[in-house]
């Protein structure tokens, strides 16, 4: 008879995925995935199968996570201006880097990285920028802006979304992230 496994999926995976967050995709070992999710090298392979397979379960749990947040933002009803749901989102770059979280975000992370070269990871990826884009375009829909420029301006703050994300990972200066936030802002009100 198999063996109960004796630690909680969930939580190993959300362990996990400080693990990848930390250290990005490539920079993650089998040792510090070991020692963050608490588990020998027999229990991770056995519920997880290698370190490809258990960061695409951290994907998915970071999209149903972490983007569907920012999507529900951007799609926030009782923030009736769209570009005001904008600005938060991009003011949470800046919060979240004040308050000491220089992780930035792991799908920024693998989009910068591994999807470069693996497809599954590609695809994962695609999957949850698509999800924000159509989150920035919802939101647009409630702006100001005038609806043709709606789709090219969605496109627009996905990469600069992606890129403060991938820079909150490495400035020091606030002020970078708070110019750029500010730029988004002016954008969204310009005219």
């Amino acid at each position: 008879m198999a063996r109960p496994r004796e630690f909680d999926p969930d939580k190993a995976l959300e362990q996990a995925m400080d693990v990848f967050w930390q250290h990005g995709y490539e920079g993650a070992s089998l040792p510090d995935l070991l020692s963050g999710m608490g588990l020998t090298r027999g229990s991770l392979y056995k519920a997880f199968k290698d370190k490809r397979s258990l960061f695409l379960l951290v994907l998915n749990r970071y999209e149903q996570i972490a983007v569907a947040q920012a999507v529900a933002l951007l799609g926030d009803d009782s923030i009736p201006d769209g570009a005001d749901r904008i600005d938060a989102l991009f003011a949470s770059i800046t919060d979240a880097v004040e308050a000491g979280d220089k992780r930035g975000c792991l799908l920024c992370s693998a989009a910068a990285g591994p999807s470069s070269y693996d497809p599954d990871i590609a695809a994962a990826v695609k999957q949850a920028l698509q999800q924000m884009h159509d989150g920035f375009s919802t939101a647009l829909a409630a702006s100001d802006i005038p609806p043709d420029e709606q789709p090219a301006l969605a496109d627009l703050l996905v990469t600069q979304y992606v890129g403060l994300r991938i820079m909150a990972r490495s400035v020091d200066r606030l002020d970078v992230l708070s110019r750029a936030g500010a730029a988004v802002a002016g954008l969204l009100r310009r005219g």
